[in-house]
This record gives C-alpha cells, sequence and structure tokens, in this order.
C-alpha cells in the first residue's frame, strides 16, 4: 500500500478528517485510528488537533505502556484493551502504567465511541493492524525530533531513558512496521 502524504500546514485536519470518516469502519461500525512515530514527532500534539476536529476521544499508547523497558507490549496490550473491546462495540478497558510510581496503576474504561484516536510509539503496530481504521504515521526527520526532545520541560527526567527508549522504538518499528502499515504520512509543512 502507497500511503498518501498530507502536510501538517493549515487545513490539515479537515483532509485528515474526511480520510478517517471516508476508512472502512470496525465489526461494530466504529473506526480506531492511530497516530504513531518516533519521540518527537509531534505525535501527540497531531492527534490531538486531529481528535479536537473529529470531536473524539483521544487515548495515549504511553498509559498502556508498562515502564521504560515495556514498549515492545505496548501493540498487543493496546490490541487487547482498545482495539478488540472497540470493534466489538464494547467498553474499552485497561490498566495504566504509573509513571511516577513505577508500577500498574488504575483500571480505566471508556464507551466505544463512533471514532476513538489513539496516539503514541506501537499504536500503529501490527497487532493493531486489523482493528485500526487508518493509520497515521508521523514522519519527522531524526535532528528536527531530537531537538524537540531536549526543548521539552521534561527532558531531564526523560534524558537518562533516552538511549534505551530510542533502540526499542527502532525495534518495534523494524518488527511492528506501523509506518509502512500506514494509510498516511503526515509531514512537516
Amino acid at each position: 500500500m502507497t500511503p498518501e502524504v498530507l502536510a501538517t500546514g493549515p487545513g490539515w485536519t479537515e483532509r485528515a478528517a474526511a480520510l478517517v470518516r471516508a476508512a472502512r469502519p470496525g465489526p461494530a461500525g466504529n473506526r480506531l485510528v492511530t497516530v504513531d512515530g518516533f519521540s518527537g514527532a509531534g505525535k501527540s500534539t497531531l492527534a490531538a488537533e486531529l481528535s479536537r476536529e473529529l470531536a473524539a476521544p483521544l487515548l495515549e499508547a504511553e498509559d498502556l505502556c508498562p515502564g521504560w523497558s515495556g514498549l515492545e507490549r505496548v501493540p498487543e496490550l493496546a490490541r487487547r484493551g482498545i482495539g478488540d473491546p472497540l470493534a466489538a462495540g464494547e467498553t474499552l478497558r485497561w490498566t495504566a502504567w504509573d509513571w511516577a510510581g513505577d508500577g500498574w496503576g488504575p483500571v480505566r474504561e471508556r464507551a466505544p465511541a463512533g471514532i476513538v484516536v489513539l496516539e503514541g510509539c506501537g499504536s500503529g503496530a501490527g497487532p493493531m493492524h486489523p482493528v485500526t481504521s487508518l493509520a497515521f504515521w508521523v514522519d519527522v526527520p531524526a535532528a528536527v525530533r531530537e531537538q524537540r526532545l531536549r526543548d521539552r520541560a521534561d527532558w531531564p527526567l526523560y534524558r537518562p531513558y533516552r538511549e534505551t527508549w530510542r533502540r526499542a522504538e527502532a525495534a518495534l518499528a523494524a518488527t511492528g512496521r506501523a509506518r509502512e502499515r500506514a494509510g498516511v504520512l503526515l509531514v512537516p509543512a
């Protein structure tokens, strides 16, 4: 599949929303949209803009990640707690990771909506593909991503884990093939 390339300049959300609405719904008639990419690409910002345009709930894959060494588990946890229940029209239910406490936190629930946006590393990986209506990959050059990470307020907390996380992202990108599976590549305007 050759993905559509969409620049994230003015008006991008309207075009992206039209693509989402045209995407095939799941068995329960709703749509799961994923926004994936490497750290610093701008996934959270773009997914928030898209979810506002769609008036859709925004969920974060980061909630599912069991700590700094658990990224490879995100796609399967997302499939089980979000993708499969949404496809069945059932309540979404997952256990959130408590990053401050470094352990599992509260169980979260959300009623299935007509469109749900899931953003984060691993959200568009292989296990999610069968239950995803449209997958976006945020494609930003590595140097730009790294500078954005260093400019974040939380960089001092993230810095000790950056290399481990970068390797985990690269491994997940290679095995989960989210970029290759994406229907839309979001690129800087």
